[in-house]
């Protein structure tokens, strides 16, 4: 019975010194995200989700783990936010960028879908009609490019009556 209660509770002081490193942990993850660009989650480019997965790792980790210090989960999360950082910077450099952000892909040109892109985008037809109907077009007949973007938004241009997507005439 002391197994079984020892195994539910475990050991009090370590609960505690585990409540404390947790909050600890939270309060330097926030700290250090604060002065980290801010983007939404809908903008969030793959290496975004790689970085934030990353960072819970290690505090979910840390918090718990009796071999893992506070100072070592916080060298951890500097360490990654600063490679993030890195990363996110040389995207700005045209060849790098290439590699680390996914090319934009034209699903649609001048109302016919372009199939291949589909596959290569992992979409299916019904997918990107879905997506015309949230756009509130019925079909791709009135649309000029359907766009599959980086962050994997779709961008849909029309091509109503010699107008752009703002209304402005070309």
């Amino acid at each position: 019975m002391d197994r079984i209660l020892h195994a539910l509770i475990g050991d009090a002081p370590g609960a505690v010194d585990a409540a404390i490193k947790t909050s600890t942990l939270f309060l330097t993850a926030a700290i250090l995200f604060r002065f980290m660009e801010r983007r939404t989650l809908a903008e969030f480019a793959p290496f975004d989700w790689i970085a934030a997965v990353a960072a819970g790792a290690i505090v979910g980790r840390a918090a718990t783990a009796s071999d893992s210090s506070w100072l070592n989960a916080t060298v951890a999360l500097i360490c990654l936010l600063a490679a993030h950082a890195v990363l996110a910077r040389l995207r700005f450099i045209p060849g790098i960028r290439r590699f680390i952000d996914p090319p934009l892909k034209v699903l649609i040109r001048n109302g016919r879908v372009d199939r291949r892109s589909l596959r290569r985008c992992g979409m299916t037809t019904a997918d990107l009609e879905a997506v015309l109907r949230q756009h509130g077009h019925e079909s791709s007949d009135r649309v000029h490019l359907a766009i599959f973007e980086a962050k994997g938004a779709i961008s849909i241009l029309l091509t109503d009556g010699g107008c752009d997507r703002h209304g402005a005439r070309v």
